[in-house]
């Protein structure tokens, strides 16, 4: 295969134009589902670039392929959407939208799918096939289960996912064998009593009360009914209950998350769950109603892909700057969504970190270094090319 030997200097020079593509769609951010302007932008750059461009895939996401038409593929994921987040960056090129920003890093990371499209696009000849898939809705986790089941990984071997990290200094990277993110559900529990005086409470059966023992019973239950060598994590984020100040309630309706790294036990946390909450109502006499959904299972990171990305980003950095993560997240991503019917695939961390730090991921202030964005770019693109070279000498052999 002939590569080009000049990319990475063909990267410095439209660098500039990535950055202002990357300071115009932070300016232009756009809701799960609603990425229509920004998936437009993303498919007319990449028919520029000579990509086959399909619209629509996954309601607004968008598939580009290049080279043989006919599998197998190597493919690169990355997200689009935005957050319903208040910006307080100061940027001059902030939000122009109140209460919506990319405070997650997908601007950042819609830029680096353009960035590897434009240099593959120079390649003179590719053995295999390359899919980009830019995926909307991935706050919502369900972006990825869309283009999924509209095809986007049909043929696809090898997939790599980038996602940036403010806790790694820019110029680096987080690579991780194995489980990188956790299992996660959505837990609802509506809380049934009875209503009453608040002066006579034994006249009535407490929703708040009961809705109180269920919150603390579940913490207490996980670390005394479930291995802590098998972590999870329960966390209520609303609460709704009661009429007056005077009146017992009557209902009350909690809404959680529940995190877990082993995907088999997070196979049966909705049951062991449901028993917990029933028993602790019922011993305050109290119902229960519990409703459980899964969001994503955990991204599990191939050990052979894993390998791969480590040597070909230390053929690009220097050593320090590609560190072993020892620790998986209990955030949760649906890439793993995208890791089903026989796709293999990874994901690493990008270093967004500037000297005197960045604030985390969802908060209004997060700003990365714009810079980590050619560290992506050049990481992939070393990555997607190693992999083509394997992949085309395995075929040469097996002629």
């Amino acid at each position: 295969m002939t590569r080009l030997l000049d990319w990475t200097e063909r990267l410095e020079q439209f660098m500039p134009e990535l950055l202002e593509l990357r300071r115009h769609l932070h300016a232009h951010p756009e809701l799960s589902g609603e990425e229509h302007q920004t998936a437009a932008l993303v498919a007319g750059e990449l028919r520029r670039d000579g990509w086959r461009v399909r619209e629509g895939v996954g309601r607004t996401g968008v598939v580009a392929e290049l080279g043989p038409t006919s599998g197998p593929f190597v493919g690169l994921r990355v997200d689009m959407d935005a957050l319903p987040i208040e910006e307080a960056t100061g940027l001059a090129y902030a939000s122009k939208r109140q209460g919506v920003m990319h405070a997650c890093g997908h601007d950042l990371h819609t830029c680096i799918g353009l960035g590897v499209a434009r240099l593959l696009a120079f390649e003179p000849s590719l053995p295999t096939g390359v899919k980009l898939l830019f995926q909307p809705a991935e706050e919502l986790a369900e972006g990825a289960r869309w283009m999924r089941n509209d095809g986007a990984t049909e043929g696809v071997e090898a997939l790599f996912g980038v996602h940036v990290c403010p806790a790694l200094p820019a110029g680096s990277i987080g690579v991780r064998s194995g489980c990188l993110t956790a299992a996660a559900g959505e837990l609802e529990i509506e809380v049934i009593g009875e209503a009453g005086h608040g002066a006579r409470p034994h006249q009535s059966v407490d929703a708040i009360w009961t809705a109180a023992r269920v919150v603390t019973g579940l913490q207490e239950s996980i670390s005394r009914r479930l291995d802590a060598l098998d972590p999870v994590v329960v966390s209520f984020g609303k609460i709704e209950g009661g009429r007056a100040f005077n009146v017992i309630a009557d209902r009350v309706r909690l809404l959680g998350t529940v995190r877990c790294l082993d995907a088999a036990l997070h196979d049966r946390l909705p049951e062991w769950i449901e028993e917990t909450v029933q028993a602790i109502c019922r011993s305050g006499g109290a119902e229960a109603v519990v409703r459980y959904r899964c969001i994503t299972p955990p991204v599990f990171n191939d050990s052979k892909l894993t390998s791969l990305l480590e040597h070909s980003a230390l053929t690009r950095l220097q050593d320090e700057r590609v560190q072993r993560l020892d620790k998986p997240s209990l955030g949760a991503e649906d890439f793993a969504e995208l890791l089903q019917e026989g796709v293999k695939g990874t994901m690493f961390r990008l270093g967004v970190a500037g000297p005197n730090g960045c604030a985390p991921l969802h908060n209004g202030q997060f700003c990365p270094v714009e810079s980590s964005l050619g560290v992506g770019v050049e990481v992939l693109m070393a990555t997607m090319l190693a992999w083509m070279d394997e992949r085309s000498a395995l075929a040469s052999e097996q002629q």
